[in-house]
Parts: structure tokens; C-alpha cells; sequence
């Protein structure tokens, strides 16, 4: 079987016909850069032995626009971002799937590089891609290349993590500055300058979780926030936990380019996407000691602590803000930045 053109070449109907087609661009693309012995065993499932604790699975669909952001593309996206939500119920992710859908004439180049870029961040995670599935459609019909990925874990024994155990009194730490991902998708989206770089945070935070849990095992709730970024997040919570939140606009992380560029488009910070942070919920008690440990990991060196849960039947986030005030930090109308994850 002749080898795709991976230079000039683009996707084809055939393709996706589960012919022979088919089967060189898997084999000459997906298994020889996701290459593991459950992927090599070749068949339409992989199967694994499960270990002790409560296991955890999530399912995630990537359609970001552009394909390649400063910082990272959808490929590794959808590795770190499925990563994550199983990291986010105190688990250790352990296998990913993952499923492609491809729009006929999507250049053969493009998707490897994507390809290259997704197994680069399964090694560098340690959690490899151990099946997967991949449709064409026609012409028109799609957006170049879609991307849903499904991860596998489990919770270690004694852990218990949800977004429903947030209690009044509990600290809310977020691990760092908000609204990077979010920004660099717009900027690379419309083409606009702000003087500065701005990067996406997009990476895998298992092991960030796990060296928290280390030291706090009562963390009552984690959640990324990601579409509709900090302050849908806490929302959900205090929803979830049927509590309220108040935070503090002076202790929030954020960059000044980021403000800027915000400011500059009229856009909210604290409704911007993330894509390499957390939210975490946690007594009092433990807060200190977290927040130091937190400290000393390359993925939460800004963390801070934003505020506190309150008793509030209405479940309202509230932010007391750098001008002293208070405002009701509601939910977010509408969607402020399309297609970013």
C-alpha cells in the first residue's frame, strides 16, 4: 500500500471508506505517532486492567477555531483538556481515546502536524492514546478537522471530590492567571496585535492535582473553567452546592496584557476561557498549607486565594471590586468568545 502524500496530499472521501484507503492513513498516520502496545494490538477497542479505587471517565469534542493558537493547536488541546476533567474528580487519568472527523480536502500536512503535536502531549503526559475511530465528510460539510477524545481513571481510595461538597467558610483557590487561552484565540483569530505575545496556558494538571491531594486530601471540589472561564465556574459550584461565593477583584491573578486587551475589546476577564487552570474548594484549615504547595509547582506558581463560600439560598457570586464596591458576578449571557476549546 502506497504511503499518503503527507507533503502535497489532502483527506479524500476514500478516506474514511474503511477500505484500504482507510487503512494506510491510520497505519502510516495515527498508529505510527500514537504508537503504544495496546494501540499495536489493533483492534476496535483496547482492553485494560482495572485497579483499585472508583474509576472515572469523561468525554470531550474540540472544535476550536483557529486549529493552531499560540501556545498550543487542537491537538494537544484535546489531550490536556480531557486530561483535566478526569483530573478534576481527584483521579489519575490512564488511557485516552480518540476520534477524528475530517472535512474532504483538509490537507494531509496539517494533520500531521496535529497528529504530532497530540502524540507529543500523550508522552510527555504519560497517558496514551489507546484506540480511536476516524470519518470523512464531504466538502463543506465540516471545518477542516473536529477532534473528540475520551479519558479513563481512577480515584484513589478515600477521595472525594465534587462540585457538590463546597460548605460556607470553605477558601476557593485559583491556581493562576485567568483568561490567557481565551485572549490567544482571539488575537490569532482576528489578527490583532496587543504590543506582546499572548500565549494559551493549555496543559495537563494531573499532576498538579495529584501533589495537592497529597497534602490536602479533604479538597472538597476542582473545576476548570474553561468556556465561560472563572466566573461561570464558580456559578456552577455554588449552584452545584447549593452555597454562595464572594471573591475579591484585587486577589484574582491576571495579566496585564490580558486586562489590556480586554479592556481595549470591551470583553470581561472573569468570562474568559482557560485552559490550563483550576478552581479548588477547600476548609479553611487546609488553605495554607495548599496554597504553600501549590507554590512549588510549575503549573500554580500565582496561585492565590480569591475568596470565600458564604450561606446564600440565591447561590450568587458576588466580588467585592478594586474600587471597594460590590457586584453580582452573574452568569454568562450568550457565548462572549465562540469555538474556543
Amino acid at each position: 500500500m502506497n504511503n499518503p502524500d503527507f507533503k502535497h496530499g489532502v483527506i479524500e472521501m476514500a478516506h474514511g471508506s474503511g477500505g484500504r484507503t482507510s487503512a494506510t492513513l491510520i497505519e502510516s498516520l495515527f498508529v505510527r505517532h500514537f504508537d503504544n502496545p495496546l494501540l499495536q494490538q489493533g483492534n476496535d477497542q483496547a482492553a485494560f486492567a482495572v485497579t483499585s479505587g472508583r474509576m472515572v471517565i469523561t468525554t470531550d469534542a474540540h472544535v476550536v477555531s483557529p486549529l493552531f493558537f499560540p501556545g498550543g493547536d487542537i491537538g494537544s488541546l484535546s489531550v490536556h483538556g480531557t486530561i483535566n476533567d478526569v483530573a478534576m474528580a481527584g483521579a489519575q487519568p490512564l488511557y485516552l481515546s480518540a476520534a477524528f472527523i475530517l472535512e474532504e480536502g483538509f490537507p494531509l500536512a496539517e494533520l500531521e502536524r496535529i497528529v504530532i503535536s497530540m502524540a507529543r502531549a500523550s508522552r510527555e503526559t504519560g497517558i496514551p492514546v489507546v484506540t480511536g475511530d476516524t470519518k470523512v465528510v464531504e466538502r463543506g460539510k465540516g471545518d477542516g478537522v473536529f477532534i473528540t477524545t475520551t479519558g479513563i481513571g481512577v480515584i484513589p481510595d478515600g477521595i472525594h471530590i465534587s462540585g457538590h461538597l463546597a460548605r460556607p467558610g470553605d477558601a476557593i483557590i485559583l491556581s493562576g492567571y485567568i483568561g490567557d487561552h481565551g485572549t490567544a484565540i482571539l488575537s490569532s483569530r482576528e489578527g490583532l496585535e496587543f504590543g506582546t505575545t499572548i500565549t494559551s496556558d493549555s496543559a495537563a494538571l494531573h499532576t498538579l492535582v495529584a501533589a495537592m491531594i497529597e497534602v490536602a486530601p479533604d479538597i472538597r471540589c476542582l473545576r476548570d473553567p474553561t468556556r465561560g472561564g472563572l466566573a461561570t465556574t464558580l456559578n456552577e459550584l455554588a449552584r452545584q452546592s447549593g452555597v454562595g461565593m464572594h471573591i475579591e477583584e484585587a486577589a484574582i491573578p491576571l495579566r496585564a496584557e490580558v486586562r489590556g486587551a480586554c479592556e481595549l475589546l470591551g470583553l470581561d476577564p472573569l468570562y474568559m476561557a482557560n485552559e490550563g487552570k483550576l478552581v479548588c474548594i477547600v476548609p479553611q484549615q487546609s488553605a495554607g498549607r495548599l496554597l504553600a504547595r501549590m507554590h512549588h509547582h510549575p503549573l500554580a506558581r500565582q496561585a492565590a486565594i480569591i475568596g470565600h463560600v458564604t450561606s446564600d439560598e440565591r447561590n450568587l457570586v458576588v466580588m467585592q471590586t478594586g474600587f471597594g464596591g460590590m457586584r453580582v458576578v452573574d452568569w454568562l449571557a450568550g457565548e462572549q468568545l465562540p469555538r474556543i476549546c
